[in-house]
This record gives C-alpha cells, sequence and structure tokens, in this order.
C-alpha cells in the first residue's frame, strides 16, 4: 500500500520508494517502443510510430528520432511535450560546450548533464518528474560510439543494447539473446527491426510505423546522422523477412 507516500515527489515510502517516480516510468511502459543497437562501426536506433486515429495527418518529420549535436542523436518513449523541453535543454548544454572549448561534448558528459536535470524533478516539491526515457547514440573520440539509456529519475546506463517503452522487457531479452560482440551496422538493423517486430502490439509491421536512425562515421572521417526514408524502410522491411513483398504490391 502506497496510503499516500505517492502523492509527492519528494517523500520516500517505509519501502524506501519514490512512487510518482515509479508511476512515470509506468507512462513510459505505454508509449511506442524504441530500441538501440550498438555496432562496431555505428549506432542504430528504432522506433514505432503508435497510430492512434486514421484521421491523424501522418507527421511530415520525425516524431521518436532527434539530432542533439552533430555527433549525438536520441530515441525517445515517453510524454513528446515533456521530450521537447529535455531535448531543447540538451542541445543548449551542446551547444555552450562547443562554444566555450571549440569541440564536440564528450556524449556522457552530455548525457550527464541533461540527467543532472531530470534528477533535479524528482527532488524538489511543486515539480512532477518527466515522464519520458531516452535512448542516446553518439561518437566522441574519447570513447568511439556509445549507447546510453535514460529513465525519470535521472539515472542513465551504457549499453550494447537497449530497448524503452512498450514491451521493453520482452524486447531486452530478446536482445540479450541474439546480440553478438563486433556486429556490423547492417547486422544491427536487422536485429532491431526482428526484436521490434516481435515485440510490437500491432500485428503488420510497415514503414508508416516505423522510424530508424544511424549514426555513423562517413569515409572523410566525419559523424553523420541518418534518418532512413519510408522506401528504404520497405526494402529494409522486405530483406529482414519481417513483412511481406506481395502484401506491399497488392
Amino acid at each position: 500500500m502506497s496510503r499516500r507516500y505517492d502523492s509527492r515527489t519528494t517523500i520516500f515510502s517505509p519501502e524506501g520508494r519514490l512512487y510518482q517516480v515509479e508511476y512515470a516510468m509506468e507512462a513510459i511502459g505505454n508509449a511506442g517502443s524504441a530500441i538501440g543497437v550498438l555496432s562496431k562501426d555505428g549506432v542504430v536506433l528504432i522506433g514505432e510510430k503508435k497510430v492512434t486515429s486514421k484521421l491523424l495527418q501522418t507527421s511530415k518529420t520525425t516524431e521518436k528520432m532527434y539530432k542533439i549535436d552533430d555527433h549525438v542523436a536520441c530515441a525517445v518513449a515517453g510524454i513528446m511535450s515533456d521530450a521537447n523541453i529535455l531535448i531543447n535543454t540538451a542541445r543548449v548544454a551542446a551547444q555552450r560546450y562547443t562554444f566555450s572549448y571549440q569541440e564536440p561534448m564528450p556524449v556522457e558528459q552530455l548525457v550527464q548533464s541533461l540527467c543532472d536535470t531530470k534528477q533535479g524533478y524528482t527532488q524538489f516539491g511543486g515539480l512532477r518528474p518527466f515522464g519520458v526515457s531516452f535512448l542516446f547514440a553518439g561518437w566522441d573520440k574519447n570513447y568511439g560510439f556509445q549507447l546510453y539509456a535514460s529513465d525519470p529519475s535521472g539515472n542513465y546506463s551504457g549499453w550494447k543494447a537497449a530497448a524503452i517503452g512498450a514491451n521493453n522487457q520482452a524486447a531486452q531479452s530478446m536482445l540479450k539473446q541474439d546480440y553478438k560482440d563486433e556486429i556490423t551496422r547492417e547486422e544491427a538493423v536487422e536485429l532491431a527491426l526482428k526484436v521490434l517486430s516481435k515485440t510490437m502490439d500491432s500485428t503488420s509491421l510497415t514503414s508508416e510505423k516505423l522510424e530508424l536512425a544511424e549514426v555513423f562515421l562517413s569515409p572523410t572521417g566525419e559523424v553523420k546522422y541518418q534518418v532512413r526514408s519510408s522506401e528504404s524502410l520497405s526494402e529494409l522491411l522486405i530483406k529482414a523477412g519481417v513483412t511481406q513483398p506481395a502484401a506491399e504490391s497488392s
């Protein structure tokens, strides 16, 4: 029993739990899932777009993937209005660092600065936690390609493969089984598509219900952030064997 310990974010229950933070995590559990996979030559982020009504106009911009800086991107699961505030905060922090030091902000330092903001919203009265989780994908000269996951409590951790949002436990266990070290970016894309197709609530996986972004190095050594087009996604789905080409042409 929570016995009103859930009425404020600043009060611990006798079991040592912060109920409001746990409720925020539950809200994320109902959001469209997102998966990140770290490979030797890049990081793959894939997200499920929840189509709540046939009357909804599909967004012309990405709903789940956001570029924070030239070398860092993120995937989002949860309340999008909360996510927008945090993404803007992260973008400003990254630009301030670049302005001050004339080099890109290290990925983990950027993630930690954002998580410090999230943590503050669990410790002061009159505030509620941000109802959003992130997967951060990036590259820096110190540690190469990195993948981090963060939740409303302000905790973050580095991962080789991670899942947030709906059915994240099932997705995480599948990733644990199928992930291999030294995986290539193409194999990471196939793994992410396969896991998402088996854990998504909807029966069929189509390019309209997906967003896929990659962070990788170009031949010239520049960090590139690329979001796959709908046509490219359709080809990938057929190649991965998670959709039927005949169904698309009919």
